[in-house]
């Protein structure tokens, strides 16, 4: 088989798939894309040895059996021998039949599956899938489903290529009163632990994302220090990486750490972690970072990482030469 047919069977299927599931909406059932895929590809290497024609789901003839009521796959068999009752004695007859005719029956069948109020639900909540929307909607209707699908795949894997590109790192701070820690842009009354600064990653840790994570957390700590400095509040001495978010972490990321834990020492500032998940531990473990780290600066939660910090500010001996050199930079 060709390549190009090979392409053609494969987004036939993929928009039988597309097609079952809308329809699927309407009617409240599951459909399994793995089983669609098998019921295509049985369909098609059965016919191909009668040369058939390729076997698939179409959105026009889908939307006139759901409008004209058919309810199970019988009315595929009827239409299947009213098709070949036609192709057989009933053609002369729809030979001067207009193809505006035609095409209107398909028109004023899909024209009941436009759903305004969904697009502006997807406005409402979220901008990016309404541009996905519309753009397969322009792809459908100017071009092919086939076309309208491969555009609204190809964005939506577009944004999570970004998401995973420049993940979403916060700063955390503790709300009053108790020992939890959350985003200090979403929650205004937390407030900063002195000398401590907790970040937050919200995202595995790949090859792709581990040169903007260490550039982001370079210019987070850059931040806070000229913050501590012209306020005058206590210098910064450790920073907690909280790591409940990352779900995975390749060698680029493990890298990265060790980069941040190597800028971290020239700064002698200490880098903590808090809550890795098994699987990042594990891998960590074999890389030998976790004895760079420190077996003790490693914790469960950012609460008891953010307690040992307090406690090791409070009854570490002062330094009196790296005190006099902090009272000649600010003089």
């Amino acid at each position: 088989m060709r390549p190009r047919s090979i392409l053609h069977v494969g987004l036939a299927c993929w928009e039988g798939i597309a097609v079952g599931r809308s329809f699927a909406m309407f009617k409240n059932y599951h459909i399994d894309g793995n089983k669609e895929m098998i019921a295509f590809g049985t369909m098609n290497i059965v016919g191909s040895c009668t040369s058939c024609y390729l076997t698939t789901g179409p959105f026009s003839r889908s939307a006139v059996n759901f409008n004209a009521g058919c309810k199970t796959a019988v009315s595929n068999i009827v239409m299947a021998v009213a098709v070949m009752v036609t192709l057989l004695f009933l053609t002369p007859l729809f030979h001067y039949t207009p193809l505006v005719v035609l095409s209107s029956i398909i028109i004023s069948a899909m024209l009941g599956l436009i759903d305004y109020e969904a697009a502006i639900h997807l406005w409402t909540v979220d901008k990016f899938d309404f541009i996905v929307c519309i753009s397969a909607y322009a792809g459908v209707v100017f071009c092919s489903v086939e076309i309208g699908l491969v555009v609204a795949v190809a964005i939506s894997l577009l944004r999570v290529l970004l998401f995973v590109a420049r993940p979403k790192t916060f700063i955390l701070g503790n709300i009053p009163n108790s020992m939890i820690y959350r985003n200090v842009e979403q929650y205004t009354n937390t407030s900063s632990v002195p000398g401590v600064l907790i970040l937050e990653i919200d995202a595995p840790i790949y090859f792709a994302n581990a040169s903007y994570l260490r550039e982001r957390i370079a210019r987070w700590v850059d931040e806070e220090e000229d913050k501590l400095k012209s306020s005058g509040e206590t210098s910064l001495q450790y920073v907690i990486l909280d790591m409940g978010a990352v779900g995975n972490i390749d060698t680029s990321g493990i890298s990265m750490l060790e980069e941040v834990k190597k800028v971290m020492d020239r700064r002698e500032l200490q880098l903590v972690l808090a809550n890795p998940g098994a699987e990042v531990t594990k891998k960590l473990n074999k890389s030998k970072l976790i004895e760079k780290i420190g077996q003790e600066w490693m914790y469960l939660t950012v609460g008891e990482a953010v307690g040992a910090c307090n406690f090791m500010l409070h009854t570490r001996k002062p330094d009196p030469l790296k005190e006099e050199s902090e009272a000649y930079n600010k003089v």
